[in-house]
């Protein structure tokens, strides 16, 4: 039997037919093979006559035929090769006639057409199955510069290279590398192709590459794609590629690659096309077009063509076109006829003979379940085979019409991560069809599915099952996304180039070194470059040495452009490494942003730094250093990282202006804005860097002059502020003249009369750190502030810190030592370190410790070390200014040894010398330093220089041989320990000499700034021997070796731990143990901290248990520790252990283990069971253990503490994992994240998520609210960082991001001064609006973030000009004023005119007029005049006359008017009527609408939403009228069945918040009496007779005034007494209760109107029920906002009772919802629903709560509860009433179903017809409403109720139809008419 695709055997030589067992039906069979060509020269439609000819040549059974003249017989054997479909070769090598070619085909097609069908391949098409010569429909996916990337069918890609284009544009190419100049009329790829077109392709090579995969070179030049047609096949209709050749006067001339044949293309076939591409006025040379062929001329020598869009479209490929399959063209769209259908696919006919196939990818979605064989569908062609002639159809509707562009991917889905995909279908040799979270398909590959071949299970792909996958790339030409289900790239970091920002960390691989860089593998598929400059901090002149191929190394991402695919990465650690932030963008380069950035020239203007993205600046040669810099080349290298600091910059011009000086400078244009005193506080801030000059020396400091300032600001330094060390101090006040530079002095206060700088070092270093407080709130007790002494008192000693915080060090915190004088401790300025003991807000005090075992770090030799170093530092810049005077003096240094004359001996045993080389200072040796030696003056004398004091001009020197003796110099090594002999004691350092070599040393005296006192005994002496450790070998300018005293010194500090290290707060004696993981050990607890807990093991040995091994199961919230006491004996197992001195974990393997502090474990998992030994890793276990956390993983973690200064939460997971959670992620409530360090208590238990590692990587990054994902349409919290006038806010986000909020989207009320309630660092609630390339806006309307309190939004979002309506009064804020007008912003996108003669009614001279009255960010209304939706244009007007505001330009500036007089006080009169208008409308708006009202009241002030029930009054004159009017119209639209509300006419509202806002007394009144009264004391002395008689009278008239107010009826009640009185008159009135009950709340007496609503109750006579529910109603508001639950439960009780309880319960549930106790409500609606089952009004009002609430679902299922709880006859309301509530809070589309439904059952019920049509006329389309009427008159109703409908739907086309809808109605009134008169008359 023969196999698909062979050729027809050729008759043997023997002359017989062949053998062949095809069945005679077989023979018959007239259609030709599917996949074979027919004969091209037969006509279509062929005749009968034809076909006997054909039976004639070809009798059934074959003849016998002699082989062609001159072809060997086909050899046997070779007919197994034939077998291959898809390899197989051509046989027939040379020309038949065509008659020949004709009979072999027909052959073909008869033999084995039966065969084909059972075993033809439907599968999709894969990499294997492409060749050479393939022809195929493409779809462009990306466009770069020179190639084009090419979705194929199947998910396949491959591209298309800038030479297979066409070959006009490939001679341009050419040309213009030949020229080497840019040619015009060549454009690029991307001006003339676009992603997203359809393209016809063949395959010119199939490459390998190096990684196995393979490449798909195309090409799309007609010659190549249309290589098959010839000029005479040519046909019109038929549809073929083409390419513009040249453009000519009346079109164009295109390549249609057919030889032969000139095609033309007229400008008007082309317009239409031009016009929706938008690619230019033209076409381009080389552009690819869909032509249409519409004429053809000559016998196909000439072409006229059409690209007309409609006109392709609407193409069919049809048999009159004579296509056969040589020519067979992918795109052409046909007829085709399903043969068979198969789960792979289906079978098609097309073009009577051609058969095809479609896989299961490329049938239509919709309806791939509907095909049925014989059904005719149209196609279009895929591709074809150049060998088999296979051809591959789709049906997707976009490839159906020719030109048509497949649906592409939303940007944001490419790599998003789903976490469920349902399979749809699963094929086992292909892959799997999934259905993802949108409702469209994905498909994965077969190696997609599993991580190998082996792992792979294919019952875990049954239909419907769920799998997670990521969506790894798009096909076009599938419409489907292509997915993975591996692991690894699901969980891969980045995916695709978009996935990469600048400034990512990255890890990669080296893939290739090269001249220009190193190229380095990040992920599959994306490489990056690092450039030579960037291989190292430094130039590597050989980087082979230092990288290999296949290293793994961290990068950072300088610069990727994802069009580009272009990488550009970094490996200098210094940039890998900053914390600082990383400017990526002109936008971000925000003046003072001090980040790092690498030189990339250095020239004699400056230097030029560039940064990320390649956002570069310029840094002047003023700004390179704070001393002038002559040659910047010499002192800046090419590559080399510095931190700059932003001074300016310009975005749009990208102009970027830095200094390497970090200390912000304002800019010269500044200068002259403010007078000397304002300009010193705007210039500088506290903490800044100054240079200054000395102006004056005064006794107690210097008075000196900031370089920077030509003003010269003047400033003062006290002389202790000059160093950190007491004695440097005042040697440098010494040294120091008038006219001398100091750099680098810290601006510190400029409180009291003159600024005031310092040069503590300390100081200054804890400024630059940030490790200071701004203001007392930023106190936390356990800080460590550096300050400096301001004053010592006898109690104690206050310290001063910068930014002007102070505290107190009381006597008994002072030292370590006792304190007998406050004054031998500390003197004033002296810089100190202290610790915070505790704060006092009430008073603002802080009490502080200076001992020295608080405040130190404990390492007491790297301490004193440093001060010494940093003494010494100083000592150097003192030497410096030395020099200039005696510089003699400077060549003393101590060790050198100088000849001298003894001049006197003095009575201690010490004598005085002199020198000639030494005028002017006193030399003295000490009895001691004589030695034994007897000397008398005159003698001359070798001595040994000790120490030189150059601010009492004293040389110490010594005459001991020991010193003078040369010895040889041993070479020292550093922290080598040494026996040294004291020689000479300083303030602060003794000079000694090591007892081996001779050699000077200095040794500092304190250990510390707040070392300061010694007893006697205990300071140093001359002469005495001491151990010591070198720190410094080398002899510094000072002639000495540095070193600390060595372990001899016993004051050992508890030291303060790294953040690396665990929190043992004891120091542990190293004690060797035989310990080892696994061991169990019993102690007892020593101590217990709120992260651990220390165990005595035995007397020698302690062990630490840390909080996370304490419990197996541990509760969030709580604190493990606190379980255990201390004293507990307790049973642990030994899991690691840990270095004694840095507390980090040690590996078992280590040698110093036996000498660790064991960690313990007591879980009862870990002491029974199984174990894991802690760090039985190398050294880097932590890092290593980091990486076992995956991100997204919740772990429990316990607060050690939060840090103030880095703003975040650190914690401990584990003893050897530590964790921080940032600010932004620590509480989506913003009350947390205000004060986060009182939310959080040390050693509490927490739950938090991973987010990944550090960049250091030693800490978790952990959140306590989830991964934040920003995506659109979420409520996120975060911190406002920047507040930009009229623009809005810039927010900081969690994760690192920042999003914008506009002015716009503040508030839903727009006010004057938008944005005076944010400050930098508030923390807000925000909306997100949008997410979108990385671009955040944000929105803080309550209307987005509380969608469930409807509160009045007074100025809706704008958000397109389709918002805005004619004659619609808007706010905005003016944002330009320009000759044309004042443009007005409407919202964030959208600007509107206001041409000045519709600003105001008055005549402008000078536009200054209306910048002055119209400044930007003014608040107005304007009215809208026009709108051209076109243009975008929209023209406004601020007229009073169309505002109903006041004019912007007030009548006081005398402008003439435009008009008349008359219309001049016209305005004047509208003006003042208007005036009052905004604010009682404003205020009136406040509050809530929609409130029901007694009748016979007056006066009424809205309550808020969750009021009680009673309504308050309050008074306000100017406002009695408009709260009459609303009064009046509210009385007569009471809700019909609801209780009259109350009023209270009392300054008390049951809403808390609003308590305070409604004055309770008459403001003007009060005001008027307190006048008269300082009136009276005035006058009170000089007074007339007259004058006295006139008072008389006024007092008597004041008295009857309150006479007749007492009788007043509506005269307010004042106190108890009045209400006592009242409540006698009316005992039965409620609202006097109400009233009386108020009055007491408002003073806060809750136990007293608890009284009054008693005696109310007891009063009220038992008839009046009303009255009586009105106060249980009040009380239980009472209860229910002052109470408790239980007292609430008590009076509720007590109401039902008394009352009728469905109503006493209804009010409660009210009651609950209005204060949001929203789990309390609906608790007592499920037992409403028991209780009365049977009520229908329980059941509606339970669904308004639910559908208020939100919970749609929930609604659905009550109403079926309802239906069967209630009497059938109550159900058609019921069902009314449940889809009125849906309509107007739930699901729309529902409530019509259920009118739609009901309706259906009853459709005569005319009442229910009613409700629909009111709401669907509010709520629904025109067409709609329209249907409804058209039903409804068409029912058969009685006559009146017909007439009623009738006259509705007139009336509706009245108002909202056409004249021709208003005739349609009333033409079917009378058609209705007459159908009843002609049946009455029958």
């Amino acid at each position: 039997m023969r196999k698909p695709g062979q050729e027809p055997r050729v008759p043997s030589d023997d002359g017989k037919a062949p053998r062949d067992n095809t069945s005679p039906v077989s023979q018959r069979s007239p259609v030709p093979l599917p996949g074979y060509s027919r004969d091209p020269a037969l006509p279509s439609g062929r005749s009968s006559a034809s076909m006997a000819s054909m039976e004639e040549n070809f009798p059934r059974g074959g003849i016998q035929k002699k082989p062609a003249e001159g072809k060997t017989p086909k050899p046997k054997l070779e007919r197994d090769n034939l077998f291959d479909v898809q390899h197989e070769e051509k046989t027939q090598k040379r020309k038949r006639s065509q008659n020949d070619q004709g009979k072999q085909k027909r052959f073909k097609a008869d033999k084995t057409t039966p065969v084909k069908e059972n075993v033809m391949n439907i599968g999709p098409l894969t990499i294997e199955a492409l060749s050479e010569g393939m022809l195929l429909l493409g779809c462009i996916k990306e466009v770069s510069a020179y190639e084009l990337a090419v979705s194929l069918p199947n998910g396949l890609s491959g591209f298309v290279p800038a030479t297979q284009i066409s070959d006009a544009y490939s001679q341009l190419l050419t040309e213009q590398v030949a020229q080497g100049r840019l040619l015009e009329e060549l454009n690029s790829l991307p001006d003339i192709f676009s992603p997203g077109t359809l393209v016809r392709c063949i395959v010119t090579s199939i490459e390998k590459r190096d990684d196995g995969s393979r490449s798909v070179k195309l090409s799309i030049d007609p010659k190549k794609v249309n290589k098959g047609l010839s000029s005479t096949a040519l046909a019109a209709g038929m549809l073929l590629s083409g390419s513009v050749l040249s453009v000519e006067d009346h079109g164009y001339l295109i390549d249609i690659g057919v030889t032969g044949t000139h095609a033309f293309l007229p400008h008007q076939k082309a317009k239409n096309y031009i016009k929706a591409v938008k690619k230019g006025p033209d076409l381009k040379i080389g552009q690819n077009l869909n032509c249409l062929i519409v004429e053809v001329k000559n016998e196909g020598r000439v072409v006229c063509l059409s690209i007309d869009r409609s006109e392709v479209a609407a193409s069919v490929a049809t048999e009159r076109q004579n296509w056969t399959l040589s020519n067979l063209l992918p795109g052409l769209v046909v007829k085709a006829r399903v043969q068979k259908l198969d789960p792979l696919g289906m079978k098609v006919t097309f073009l009577s003979y051609f058969t095809g196939i479609v896989d299961f990818m490329h049938m239509d979605p919709e309806k791939s379940t509907s095909y049925s064989p014989d059904q005719v569908v149209k196609a279009c062609v895929l591709c074809v085979h150049p060998t088999s002639r296979a051809v591959r159809l789709t049906l997707r509707p976009p490839f159906l019409h020719a030109g048509g562009a497949p649906r592409q991917l939303p940007g944001q889905r490419m790599g998003a991560v789903l976490e469920e995909a349902t399979v749809k279908a699963f094929y086992k040799q292909f892959g799997a069809v999934f259905e993802l979270d949108d409702g469209t398909l994905a498909f994965a590959r077969l190696k997609h599915l599993s991580k190998t071949r082996k792992s792979f299970k294919p019952g875990a792909f049954k239909e419907g099952c769920k799998h997670k996958c990521r969506i790894i790339d798009y096909s076009l030409m599938d419409e489907m996304c292509i997915v993975s289900l591996k692991h690894q790239i699901i969980e891969a970091q980045f995916l695709q180039y978009q996935d990469i920002n600048s400034g990512d960390v990255v890890q990669g691989k080296v893939v290739s070194l090269k001249p220009i860089g190193m190229q380095v593998k990040v992920a599959h598929g994306i490489r990056g470059l690092v450039p030579s400059l960037h291989l190292s901090d430094v130039i590597l002149k050989q980087p082979e040495k230092k990288y290999n191929i296949g290293d793994e190394v961290k990068c950072r991402v300088l610069e990727c452009n994802p069009g580009g695919k272009k990488l550009i990465l970094t490996l200098k650690k210094s940039l890998i490494q900053s914390k600082l932030p990383v400017l990526s963008n002109y936008e971000d380069a925000k003046p003072g942003l001090i980040t790092h950035g690498f030189v990339v020239c250095a020239r004699e203007f400056g230097c030029i730094v560039k940064f990320y993205n390649d956002v570069k600046g310029l840094v002047p040669k003023n700004e390179l250093g704070s001393e002038p810099i002559s040659c910047p080349d010499k002192v800046f290298y090419e590559g080399q990282v510095l931190k700059v600091m932003v001074l300016k910059c310009e975005p749009q011009q990208e102009r970027l202006l830095l200094s390497f000086r970090l200390s912000s400078k304002p800019g010269p244009e500044d200068k002259w804005k403010c007078t000397p005193k304002e300009k010193q506080e705007v210039k500088y801030q506290i903490g800044e860097i100054v240079d200054v000059k000395i102006l004056k020396k005064k006794d107690n400091g210097l008075e000196v002059s900031i370089l920077e300032d030509e003003d010269n600001v003047v400033a003062w330094i006290p002389t202790l502020h000059l160093s950190d060390f007491v004695a440097t101090s005042k040697l440098l006040w010494h040294c120091l003249q008038e006219g001398d530079v100091l750099p680098r002095v810290m601006y510190l206060s400029d409180k009291g009369e003159h600024i005031t700088l310092s040069r503590k070092s300390a100081v200054i270093s804890a400024v630059q750190e940030e490790q200071v407080v701004r203001s007392f709130s930023e106190i936390q007790p356990g800080m460590l502030l550096t300050g400096y002494v301001r004053n010592v008192m006898p109690f104690g000693v206050f310290v001063e810190f910068p930014f002007g915080v102070t505290g107190l060090a009381p006597k008994v915190s002072m030292s370590d030592k006792f304190v007998t004088d406050t004054k031998d401790h500390f003197v004033v300025g002296q810089t100190v370190i202290a610790k915070v003991m505790s704060i006092d807000e009430e008073k603002q005090r802080v009490l502080l410790n200076l001992k020295v075992s608080e405040c130190s770090s404990g390492d007491s030799a790297a301490e004193s070390f440093a001060l010494l170093n940093q003494y010494f530092k100083e000592l150097k810049e003192i030497k410096n200014l030395l020099r200039r005077g005696e510089s003699s003096i400077c060549e003393l240094v101590p060790g050198k040894r100088v000849h001298l004359v003894v001049q006197d001996v003095r009575e201690d045993g010490s004598a005085l010398f002199s020198s000639s080389s030494v005028t002017g200072w006193t030399v003295t040796a000490t009895r001691y330093h004589l030695g034994d030696k007897n000397i008398a003056p005159g003698e001359k004398r070798k001595a040994f220089v000790l120490h030189v004091d150059a601010l009492t001009s004293e040389v110490y020197v010594s005459l001991r041989e020991e010193l003078l003796k040369q010895r040889p110099k041993r070479r020292l090594r550093e922290n080598s320990q040494h026996s040294v002999v004291m020689q000479h004691v300083t303030e602060h350092f003794a000079i000694v000499s090591l007892l081996e070599t001779g050699q000077l040393a200095a040794v500092p005296i304190a250990c510390h700034f707040n070392d300061t006192f010694r007893f006697d005994s205990e300071k140093l002496r001359v002469g005495q021997t001491i151990s010591a450790t070198l720190k410094a070998v080398k002899e510094n300018d000072h002639g000495v070796l540095l070193a600390v005293q060595g372990t001899a010194k016993k004051n050992v500090f508890v030291r303060v731990r790294n953040e690396s290290e665990t929190a043992l707060e004891e120091m542990f004696p190293a004690v060797k143990h035989s310990l080892s993981p696994g061991d169990v050990v019993t102690g007892t607890v020593k101590s217990v901290k709120p992260t651990h807990v220390t165990v005595a093991i035995d007397d020698k040995l302690t062990g630490s248990i840390h909080a996370s091994r304490i419990l197996d199961e541990v509760p969030i919230g709580s604190f493990p520790t606190s379980t255990l006491k201390a004293g507990q004996k307790v049973t642990a197992r030994v899991i690691g252990g840990r270095d004694v001195n840095t507390h980090r974990y040690l590996p078992i393997t280590h040698p110093h283990f036996t000498q660790s502090i064991p960690e313990l474990s007591i879980r009862p998992s870990e002491k029974e069971g199984e174990f894991t030994a802690m760090l039985n890793l190398k050294e880097e276990g932590s890092l290593k253990k980091l990486g076992l956390y995956n991100v997204g993983e919740t772990v429990t973690c316990f607060v050690k503490k939060y840090n103030m200064f880095k703003n975040w939460l650190e914690v401990e997971v584990a003893p050897d994992i530590r964790g921080r959670v940032p600010h932004l992620l620590l509480s989506l409530n913003t009350k947390v994240l205000k004060h986060p360090e009182k939310s959080f208590k040390n050693g509490q238990a927490i739950s938090a998520t991973v987010t990944g590692t550090d960049a250091t990587e030693t800490n978790l990054c952990l959140s306590l609210t989830g991964i934040q994902s920003l995506e659109q349409d979420t409520i996120s919290v975060g911190m406002v960082t920047n507040v930009t006038p009229h623009i809005g806010l810039t927010i900081a986000l969690p994760g690192g991001k920042t999003g914008k909020v506009s002015i716009f989207h503040l508030s839903d009320t727009y006010t004057e001064d938008p944005l005076g309630n944010f400050k930098v660092g508030k923390i807000v609630r925000c909306y997100i609006l949008s997410n979108e390339n990385g671009k955040i806006q944000l929105s803080l309307r309550q209307s987005r973030l509380n969608p469930k309190i409807n509160s009045k939004v007074e100025d809706i979002e704008i958000t397109s000009i389709k918002d805005v309506k004619k004659g619609q009064l808007v706010r905005g804020y003016v944002r330009s004023i320009t000759p044309s007008g004042v443009f007005f912003g409407l919202s964030t996108s959208l600007l509107g005119r206001i041409l000045f003669q519709n600003v105001s009614p008055y005549f402008v001279h000078k536009h200054s007029l209306y910048e002055k009255y119209l400044p930007e960010g003014k608040l107005l209304t304007a009215k809208v005049l026009r709108v051209n939706r076109k243009e975008n244009h929209i023209e406004l007007s601020l007229l009073p006359d169309d505002t109903g505001m006041p004019s912007v330009l007030p009548e006081s500036l005398g402008l003439p008017q435009y008009g008349a007089e008359e219309e001049k006080r016209e305005a004047d009169d509208e003006e003042k009527k208007e005036e009052p208008k905004p604010k009682t409308k404003r205020r009136r708006e406040n509050y809530e609408r929609g409130q029901e009202v007694k009748p016979k009241k007056r006066k009424i002030c809205p309550a808020d939403e969750n009021d009680s029930g009673i309504e308050v009054y309050y008074r306000e004159e100017e406002e009695d009228d408009q709260e009459e009017e609303a009064a009046k119209k509210k009385s007569k639209v009471r809700k019909p069945g609801e209780a009259p509300r109350l009023q209270v006419s009392m300054g008390f509202t049951w809403d808390e918040d609003n308590a305070m806002d409604i004055p309770v007394l008459d403001q003007k009144e009060e005001s008027s009496e307190s006048e008269e009264e300082e009136d009276k004391q005035s006058k009170l002395k000089k007074r007339t007779k007259k004058e006295k008689e006139l008072e008389k009278q006024k007092k008597e008239k004041e008295l009857c005034k309150v006479e007749a107010a007492l009788m007043d009826p509506s005269r307010q009640p004042q106190s108890a007494d009045d209400f006592d009185r009242l409540v006698l008159g009316s005992p039965n009135s409620s609202i006097l209760w109400l009233q009386y009950m108020a009055f007491h709340l408002q003073a806060t007496e809750i136990e007293k109107a608890r009284a009054v609503a008693e005696r109310a109750l007891k009063t009220i006579s038992f008839r009046e029920e009303q009255e009586k529910l009105n106060v249980w109603v009040a009380l239980l508001n009472l209860e229910n906002m002052y109470g408790t639950e239980e007292t609430l439960m008590k009076v509720f009780e007590r109401a039902v009772q008394y009352n009728e309880p469905l109503k006493v319960f209804q009010h409660l549930c009210d009651i609950y919802a209005s204060s949001e106790k929203y789990k309390q409500a609906e608790d007592l609606y499920h037992t409403m629903l028991k209780r009365f089952r049977q009520d229908k009004s329980v059941w509606l009002k339970y669904a308004s709560f639910l559908l208020k609430q939100g919970q749609v679902e929930a609604t659905h299922r009550l109403l079926e509860r309802a239906l069967k709880a209630l009497p059938t006859k109550e159900h058609v309301d019921v069902i009314s009433r449940f889809a009125q509530l849906e309509f107007h809070s739930g699901d729309t589309e529902h409530a019509k179903a259920l009118f739609e439904s009901t309706l259906s059952s009853y459709p005569k019920r005319t009442d229910i017809w009613s409700i629909y049509m009111d709401i669907m006329i509010k709520h629904g389309s025109q067409k709609e409403v329209r249907d409804i009427f058209e039903r409804v008159i068409h029912l058969s109703l009685a006559p009146k109720k017909m007439k009623f409908f009738f006259k509705r739907y007139l009336d509706y086309e009245n108002k909202f139809g056409t004249a021709e809808s208003v005739l349609a109605v009333k033409r079917a009134a009378l058609e209705y008419v007459e159908t009843k008169s002609s049946l009455a008359d029958t």
